[in-house]
Order: C-alpha cells, then sequence, then structure tokens
C-alpha cells in the first residue's frame, strides 16, 4: 500500500542527477521565495492538456512536443521564442492538414533548464576537473561558472515567467497570415518540393483566419527541491504549477527512488522515457505507481531507443504494458537514441534520416501490435541558420556543423529539418 503523500515525500528516497547545495542557508532563503511566488500556469491547463492527451492516446489527435535540449537565458527574447512557437504551431499545422488529426502542441520551454549530465564532473582542458554543466538553473555553461548555485533557480522562474508572458500574448494576438508562412524555400533539393510547395500554400490558405491552438509547457523534472515549492495545494489534489507536463527522465525512474515518488502525487499528467534498459516488469510496476486509478491521459509512455532497436524493444514494452490494463498516451522520442559524434570534427550530433526511421519504424510497430502511436518529441530550434544536425534536404554536413553550432547540450534540428520531419511524418501517420 503506498504511503501518504505530500510535495516533499521525495526527501526519503535516494535521488539521483540533483544539484546539492553548498551553501544551505542561502538555498532554503530561495526555495522559501519561490515557494511565495504565484504559479506559471493553472490547474484547469493541466485539466485541459490531460483530456487532449488521452484524445490522442485514441487516436483523435497528434501530439507534436519540442523545443531545446536546454535552455539559455539569453535566448528568453521576443525574436527567440517567437520562432520557437512560430515553430511548434506551424509543424501542427502541417499534422492537422495532412492527417485530419488536431494537434496537441506541447513546448519543452520555460523551465527546460536542467539537464542531466553521465557523470558530475568532467576534465576540461586548462581547467582540470570541474562539475558538469547541467543547465542554466544550476550552473553557468563557462568553465569558470560551474559552481552550483540556487540563486540560479530563482533566474529561471523570472525567465520562465518572461517566456510564459510573451507566449499567451503572442498565441493570443499572432497575425494568422504571419503564423501560418511556412518556409520550404530550403527543401528544393527535396523530390517532393512541388508537394510541399502546394501544402505549404494551402495550410496558408486554411489557417491564416483561424484562431491559434494553445501551446502547453513542459520540462524535465529532475531538480526536485525546485518542482517541491512549484507544487501548490489545490482542494484535494497537488499540482505541479511550473509546467502543464513534466516528465521523469530515463537516468532518474528508478522505482523506489526519489523522482517516482514525486512524481506518484502530483494531478499533472506526467511523462516518463522508456530507453533499451526499461524491463518490462518495471514498466509495469512503475504503471502501477504512477497511475493506480487508470486514468485517460494521465501518463505518457516516451519510448527512445535509438532507430535500431525500436524493432527489438517495442513489442515487448507494448505488450507489458497491455497487460495492466492501465491507459497510456504512446510517443516516440526520435533524437536521444539517435545521438552520434561527427568523424572529421568530434562535434556531437544527429541524422535527421535516423529520426525519420525512428519514428516510421514507431508506428509501424504500434500498427502491427494493435496499439496507437499519439506524438513525437522532438529537440528543435525555430532558428533557420543552425548547424547541429546532419542530413535532410538542406544537405547539412559534418563540416558545416561548425557554422553555427550554438546548443549548450544535445544537437537540434533546425527549422528547415524540423519542418521537413513534420512533413514526412505525417505522411506516414495518414
Amino acid at each position: 500500500m503506498a504511503t501518504t503523500w505530500e510535495p516533499g515525500s521525495w526527501r526519503s528516497k535516494p535521488g539521483l542527477q540533483m544539484a546539492t547545495w553548498e551553501d544551505s542557508e542561502k538555498a532554503n532563503n530561495v526555495l522559501t521565495k519561490l515557494s511565495q511566488l504565484p504559479p506559471l500556469v493553472q490547474p484547469a491547463e493541466a485539466d485541459n492538456l490531460k483530456a487532449m492527451l488521452a484524445a490522442a492516446g485514441r487516436g483523435e489527435k497528434f501530439i507534436i512536443q519540442g523545443g531545446d535540449c536546454a535552455e539559455r537565458f539569453l535566448d528568453c527574447n521576443q525574436d527567440r521564442l517567437e520562432k520557437q512557437v512560430k515553430l511548434i504551431m506551424q509543424m501542427g499545422m502541417i499534422f492537422e492538414h495532412v492527417t485530419g488529426k488536431p494537434p496537441v502542441c506541447i513546448a519543452r520551454i520555460a523551465g527546460q533548464y536542467g539537464k542531466p549530465r553521465s557523470k558530475p564532473t568532467e576534465v576540461v582542458e586548462g581547467y582540470g576537473e570541474i562539475m558538469s554543466f547541467k543547465g542554466e538553473n544550476i550552473n553557468g555553461f563557462a568553465p569558470t561558472d560551474r559552481k552550483w548555485d540556487p540563486e540560479r533557480l530563482l533566474q529561471g522562474y523570472w525567465h520562465s515567467a518572461a517566456t510564459l508572458n510573451f507566449m499567451r500574448s503572442f498565441l493570443q494576438y499572432a497575425d494568422g497570415t504571419v503564423t501560418s508562412a511556412i518556409d520550404i524555400n530550403s527543401l528544393m533539393a527535396s523530390t517532393e518540393f512541388e508537394d510541399l510547395k502546394q501544402k505549404a500554400q494551402d495550410i496558408s490558405a486554411k489557417f491564416s483566419g483561424r484562431a491559434t491552438a494553445p501551446v502547453f509547457t513542459s520540462h524535465e523534472a529532475m531538480q526536485l527541491d525546485l518542482e517541491e515549492v512549484l507544487t501548490r495545494g489545490v482542494a484535494d489534489k497537488f499540482y505541479n504549477l511550473g509546467a502543464h507536463l513534466v516528465w521523469i527522465g530515463d537516468r532518474t525512474r528508478q522505482i523506489d527512488g526519489a523522482h517516482v515518488e514525486y512524481f506518484r502525487g502530483i494531478a499533472n499528467p506526467v511523462g516518463v522515457k522508456v530507453g533499451p534498459s526499461m524491463k518490462n516488469n518495471e514498466l509495469q510496476d512503475l504503471l502501477q505507481i504512477l497511475n493506480p486509478n487508470k486514468e485517460e491521459g494521465k501518463v505518457m509512455i516516451i519510448t527512445r531507443y535509438g532507430a535500431e532497436k525500436v524493432e527489438d524493444m517495442l513489442p515487448g514494452h507494448i505488450e507489458a504494458v497491455k497487460a495492466t490494463g492501465i491507459p497510456v498516451v504512446w510517443q516516440c522520442d526520435a533524437v536521444h537514441g539517435n545521438g552520434i559524434v561527427a568523424q572529421s570534427n568530434k562535434y556531437k550530433t544527429r541524422r535527421v534520416e535516423d529520426v525519420w526511421s525512428e519514428i516510421v519504424k514507431c508506428i509501424g510497430v504500434h500498427k502491427k501490435c494493435g496499439t496507437i502511436l499519439g506524438g513525437i518529441h522532438l529537440e528543435f530550434t525555430g532558428e533557420e541558420t543552425v548547424t547541429e544536425c546532419l542530413g535532410g534536404s538542406v544537405g547539412l554536413t559534418e563540416e558545416m556543423l561548425t557554422k553555427n553550432y550554438e546548443t549548450l547540450c544535445d544537437p537540434r534540428l533546425n527549422y528547415h529539418q524540423a519542418i521537413e520531419t513534420a512533413f514526412k511524418v505525417a505522411a506516414k501517420v495518414n
């Protein structure tokens, strides 16, 4: 029987990937301040998203989730945010136009400032062994700024609040002729270019006069002292009001761990990253803990195997979930299992074609198993000139990676690669 839950129950469990604070008094002051600040989102918004996710799980909608691997504080500006929001909106428009399914748009935004790392420290030439960069909520990217600093949690809150303020006003008053104008000029090398061009024109005509669809916020809930103080009681429930949806990473999903303990008590819809190391019985146990009442839309399973492992791993996980009788929403994270290192310059990168392959294989496996792929999860940027992922019709090569490699963590699809991905996947879903 589960013990009584409260937002701080996780503290009695072993936790991984969280920063600890050298100055406990400063940390306590910061967390107290955060607990007194207003919530970033409303409970009704999280409930609305849960209902939409349930619809996606039934095949009535399709989820487009994506954004930066790790947000940067400096990107909290109008130009960057507008491009990011427009991209996810346009990807949603593409899916609705091609498949007839309304999109559920969820951005990795307004809080994706923390990142798990494989090691707590790294060796940097000229600096020796220093703390790994764990996201701007925790420390700076520069080697001289790697000390874990709780004051950064407050900076993360203010940047998240500013981001949400811009998003809400932009979505309410955005010019539909601008938001629906999909730029495909860089995809001329595609053998399907004429078809893409016609579809882009049709989408602009269809959506330019429509009200904009909502864009929900999400992040990996890794730093639990932060998540605890953003969790608020509402009637007889507790909501994490720092985001509409939060997810557990593949590195922090231990059944008896702090993160699962925290996640079991919040009313938000939640995601769980599931990779090749997840055993079938572990997945079953996890679902029993996170969704004992068998709510539709409550849990989204985000598979992240790598294109070459999908057909080996996914069928077993699907059958394990079926055996529980617990409803889930299936989502394909097609980026995190497909990381490579460019041989010529050692840059971390991904091949767009591998991303497409993983999604297509997921669609095929779900079809064979009688289940529904409810959506995709990607890392992308609305910037057109970013050069972090290889391939696509833009023909990005290893030598081109150095031109504009911005990410502080994992590589992202640029605008053109993301748009092409939306068209490719929508055609397969259809």
